[in-house]
């Protein structure tokens, strides 16, 4: 069974946890990752584009000249496609582009990613993060103490703590999130994994 070394605020050893072999030694799906990324960014998408087709463009209601004797070609419009001014062929209008992906396939996943960071040395497991006040160079220093200050990180707690998400507002490469906010989208837009123990805890519940 796998098992992590778990460290404080100052980057020192204070423990070990055992870790599940389901979640954190499964087996790799490249597919699955990106099943699940390519349905969440279509989910991401408005859906707003629009244009307008013949029938709902402005004006052309009457012949612009008669059929035959003129020696041009039958025309019954002027708001026709090939007019200037006309309406659209075949263009956007609004739609969902939602794909939909099963519980199981993001399970998979998650469990991919997970196994994914551990097996490169890119999963840290944190007791707590607790910080006095809201200043950037509080959550900062907790990152230079755990060595994730220089890789684009995803702090994983389980709670909300208003002083932990107003720190990492300003740090370009962290983002701070809880657990059940987390996407796979956002999962695998990162390079390391800073994971309160409650936080690899509730994802071995969830994806066992």
């Amino acid at each position: 069974m796998p098992s992590i070394v778990v460290l404080n605020q100052s980057g020192a050893e204070v423990g070990k946890l055992e870790l599940s072999e389901k979640v954190f030694a499964a087996e790799l799906h490249n597919q699955a990752v990106y099943d699940v990324v390519n349905s969440q960014r279509a989910g991401m998408r408005q859906g707003t584009a629009d244009t307008k087709d013949r029938t709902e463009v402005r004006g052309g209601g009457r012949k612009p000249w008669r059929q035959k004797g003129t020696g041009r070609a039958r025309q019954g419009s002027i708001r026709a496609p090939q007019w200037r001014g006309g309406g659209v062929v075949f263009g956007p209008t609004p739609r969902k582009y939602v794909l939909k992906v099963n519980r199981k396939l993001v399970k998979v996943a998650l469990r991919s990613l997970l196994t994914d960071r551990f097996n490169k040395g890119n999963l840290v497991v944190i007791d707590k993060i607790v910080l006095d006040d809201f200043k950037t160079k509080s959550l900062v220093e907790v990152l230079k103490n755990l060595g994730a200050i220089e890789k684009k990180v995803i702090v994983i707690t389980t709670e909300e703590d208003f002083n932990l998400a107003l720190a990492g507002r300003n740090i370009p490469n962290a983002y701070v999130q809880t657990k059940q906010h987390l996407s796979v989208y956002d999962l695998i837009n990162a390079d390391m994994y800073v994971a309160t123990e409650a936080a690899i805890k509730a994802y071995e519940e969830d994806l066992q």
